[in-house]
């Protein structure tokens, strides 16, 4: 406790006080994570990326979000549904290549319209718009499809929906919530 005031006050005496320190050394902490990390400002979560770019990887969580749009579901749960493409892409350079050029096509979709990157495109509806043009396009498409099971079967996510999970285990829906409506 004593070497802890010590060096508190020799904060104070160099003209550094306790605020200026913390945010010094997160900020020393944060370079030390990683060059490769998509860090979230507004929430605690951070994703590290192997073999796609951070922007590339923050652009695929904003898309998630768009596709699926689901106000109550935080950011980190898109986040860990796009960490396989990441995986994947270490040792498939063909879906490397497909990611990264279909990210910078909606970048560059996005900068001619909007002159921002997708990710920085403030209204929803704008994005959607810029998705729209590249609905056809095959990463999309896998990128749609794949987000059903890996955004969906995440069990924390199961609860902001109200789902409760199989009831199998546990008899069946017929003894366990069948003739739960109330409403009727």
């Amino acid at each position: 406790m004593e070497s802890n005031s010590v060096l508190m006050s020799s904060i104070k005496a160099d003209g550094v006080d306790r605020r200026q320190f913390l945010i010094g050394t997160t900020a020393i902490a944060a370079m030390a994570i990683s060059g490769m990390a998509v860090i979230h400002t507004q929430e605690a979560w951070g994703l590290e990326t192997t073999a796609l770019k951070p922007d590339t990887m923050r652009t695929l969580v904003k898309m998630a979000r768009d596709i699926f749009p689901h106000d109550r579901v935080p950011d980190k749960f898109y986040a860990i549904a796009i960490k396989g493409y990441d995986e994947k892409a270490v040792v498939d350079s063909a879906l490397k290549d497909l990611v990264e050029s279909t990210v910078a096509q909606l970048d560059d979709l996005a900068q001619e319209h909007f002159k921002s990157s997708y990710a920085a495109v403030f209204a929803e509806r704008d994005r959607v718009e810029l998705l729209h043009r590249i609905e056809r396009g095959p990463f999309f498409k896998q990128l749609r499809g794949d987000l059903v099971v890996s955004l969906y079967n995440q069990k924390a996510v199961w609860p902001i929906f109200g789902y409760e999970g199989e009831s199998a285990s546990q008899g069946g829906y017929l003894n366990r919530g069948f003739n739960d409506i109330t409403w009727l």
